[in-house]
């Protein structure tokens, strides 16, 4: 590439810490289209920064675009208040390093970032720029507009609530997969007794519809309800339904098409060898990258 071709150097820069920004903002929003609003005035803002002034490029970034993500959150509350049904992050199709990296396949994951939900906007900002990002105290403070000492004890708070909620145990992914496998044959078949042989007696199923696509409205618990649940649900569509594998959020999940279209994503949360979360997201606004990868860095 000739001189005259290469992008300025604040181009360059962002646009190596491109996937960054983007999951530290999704990361915070569970939403990927607020993400990319965020890395977009992040940009606006980056491209007036007289560049020979910044010492640490990343940090700086980061700094721009968690601000941004924390005014977002306070919009995107308002937004969830007035949601038809429960409320799901939006599912990303992730590319293959996102599942070799447990850590972040962790944090991005559909069971994490409802857990991420619980937290108030400030904790959660704290929260992943400490815990995802490894950030330090006083970079988080220069973020969020708070002293290090302050950052600190809602760290402290944020880990211990986030702790105390999330899957008690660690699950590889080929372990998730094969319950997954176990839940959809189960499914297929309509076998009641194979389908609670795989769901946890508490199991809880969520459906984001957001009032354009038919969804539960309220949290289904339990065994034997998510279960006729699921097999009255077959019975209506079965026979136009396939289903797909694929890494979302940088965990097995499953894609599925109604009539060759796609209609939703399944994803789940692996307890004890058997599901105690299921994930449905069928509202279409939030399927737009399910089919494309989206790639995540930290």
């Amino acid at each position: 590439m000739s001189e005259a071709d290469r992008p300025d150097p604040a181009t360059e820069v962002f646009v190596a810490h491109r996937n960054l920004l983007f999951t530290v903002a999704y990361e915070m929003l569970g939403s990927a289209a607020d993400a990319e609003d965020v890395l977009q005035e992040t940009w606006l803002r980056w491209a007036g920064v007289a560049l020979e002034q910044v010492r640490d490029p990343r940090a700086y970034l980061v700094r721009i675009a968690t601000r941004q993500a924390l005014g977002r959150l306070r919009t995107l509350s308002r937004r969830k208040e007035s949601y038809i049904g429960p409320w799901l992050p939006e599912p990303l199709l992730t590319t293959p390093d996102v599942a070799e990296d447990v850590e972040l396949a962790d944090s991005v994951s559909m069971a994490m970032l409802l857990v991420l939900e619980t937290l108030g906007p400030t904790e959660r900002a704290v929260f992943v720029l400490r815990e995802v990002f490894d950030l330090g105290y006083d970079e988080i403070a220069d973020a969020v507009g708070k002293s290090p000492a302050t950052i600190r004890q809602i760290a402290h708070r944020a880990r211990a609530h986030v702790a105390a909620r999330r899957p008690r145990d660690a699950v590889s992914p080929a372990q998730t997969r094969a319950v997954l496998t176990a839940f959809h044959r189960a499914v297929e078949t309509g076998d009641m007794q194979s389908l609670l042989d795989v769901l946890a007696p508490d199991v809880v199923v969520l459906s984001d519809g957001g009032g354009v696509r038919q969804a539960v409205l309220r949290p289904v618990v339990g065994a034997d309800k998510v279960a006729r649940l699921l097999v009255a649900g077959w019975k209506k569509v079965g026979a136009l339904v396939t289903f797909d594998p694929v890494q979302i959020n940088g965990c097995p999940a499953l894609l599925m098409r109604l009539d060759g279209e796609v209609d939703s994503v399944v994803a789940a949360r692996v307890e004890g060898g058997a599901v105690s979360g299921l994930y449905v997201v069928r509202n279409p606004e939030k399927l737009s990258r399910v089919e494309q990868e989206t790639a995540l860095s930290r």
